[in-house]
């Protein structure tokens, strides 16, 4: 049990240090504390819920001896004497054990809201996106009442959730009921899995070099390692015997240090770069000296492009082939503090600033002629990053 209090503590230490770390690029983005998003403030809260989860963990293993209601016959149940010590463990045991399935539930779901918060951010104005996370907002929120209230009511009278005679029934065993190890693992993996299609869409449409593709590919399907730990954890709770109570706690620790990982990655990714430009390794994420665009309606719309016409004059209603000059455009939202850039930013891999590619086209359009002179060729512009287009006219 020691090894098993040292690893959960070593996680716990970790997940909280890419917390701070965390903190520390966003609060280089956006200047200072006052300007945070809503995640921001959610993830710290992450971690003090995490360091609760641990702490429940660490008490079940060392204070109360692994001991729970759960993996008792009858006839054990009836020889355990209500003043004995191992009495006493089993039902304290078992409290720690109905706190500990609220505190892992808060905790994920507490992530999954950061994580659809940033996609927010991250998907204003593209498409249909914002309404695909409008609806996770939904389906989060339902989800983790459902949880939360099966947690809570799904044993009645509460106190029989740490009953040891008679027998409380499986559903009243926190430690491996299969109505809470269901009721958690199945909403978990719908509502990761339906986070992580979000952003792929993203991901399809940027025209970006395919090494950086496949890496934000991998950023955001990490989201998998999740589902694995939260698959493995209640497999572990059904069929590990007297040491579920142990190992289900172990892989809790395990699975809540996997989320905070994976959900700050994009957030770190400007620090992870400039790291791996240190070693040699910039080309993963660098998208320099390449022509960066967005397809809109089908189209692939250099982002932040603006299009003039360089071209001649025709007769009214003829078509002629232009020579267009697209200077492209990938805008900074940064606030300017000298910090790590826009979340767009940080995923498409260009520097704070603005990266200027120009390429040249032959486009195929209607120009009207009056009197020699000719109307101006539409511009079209993208904004925040891609985020808007609008037509100049």
């Amino acid at each position: 049990m020691a090894n098993a209090d040292t690893e959960a503590f070593t996680l716990l230490a970790l997940g909280l240090l890419f917390i701070i770390v965390r903190v520390y690029v966003r609060w280089s983005q956006v200047g200072s504390p006052l300007n945070f998003a809503v995640d921001d403030y959610l993830m710290p809260l992450a971690g003090l819920v995490f360091t609760g989860e641990t702490v429940a963990a660490h008490l079940v293993r060392s204070q109360f001896d692994g001991l729970t209601n759960s993996y008792m016959t009858d006839e054990q149940r009836a020889a355990v004497h209500p003043t004995s010590r191992e009495y006493y463990n089993r039902v304290w045991g078992s409290k720690i054990q109905v706190i500990g399935w609220s505190l892992y539930a808060m905790i994920l779901w507490l992530i999954k809201f950061c994580v659809a918060i940033y996609y927010s951010r991250l998907t204003t104005g593209l498409n249909h996106l914002p309404t695909r996370v409008r609806f996770a907002y939904i389906l989060l929120g339902v989800t983790y009442l459902t949880v939360a209230l099966t947690i809570i009511l799904g044993c009645q009278p509460m106190r029989k959730n740490w009953q040891i005679y008679p027998n409380p029934g499986n559903i009243c065993q926190p430690t491996n009921s299969t109505l809470s190890v269901l009721v958690v693992v199945i909403p978990n993996v719908i509502t990761d899995l339906y986070l992580m299609s979000i952003p792929l869409p993203l991901l399809w449409a940027v025209k970006i070099p395919t090494r950086q593709k496949i890496t934000l590919l991998g950023l955001f399907s990490s989201a998998a390692f999740i589902i694995m730990a939260g698959i493995i954890r209640a497999v572990t709770i059904m069929t590990s015997g007297p040491n579920g109570a142990v190992s289900g706690s172990q892989w809790a620790c395990r699975e809540t240090f996997v989320s905070i990982i994976v959900s700050n990655l994009p957030i770190i990714q400007p620090l992870i770069r400039r790291g791996a430009g240190m070693v040699g390794l910039s080309g993963l994420f660098s998208s320099r000296g390449q022509n960066s665009s967005y397809k809109f309606r089908g189209e692939s719309v250099p982002l932040g492009s603006r299009v003039t016409q360089t071209g001649t004059g025709t007769e009214m209603g003829k078509k002629s082939r232009t020579r267009t000059r697209v200077s492209v455009s990938m805008h900074d939202r940064g606030t300017g503090h000298g910090g790590w850039g826009s979340d767009e930013e940080g995923l498409v891999g260009g520097k704070a600033g603005d990266i200027k590619v120009t390429q040249e086209t032959i486009i195929e359009r209607e120009v009207v002629s009056k009197g020699g002179g000719e109307r101006n060729a539409e511009g079209f512009e993208w904004e925040d990053g891609g985020k808007r287009m609008n037509n100049m006219r």
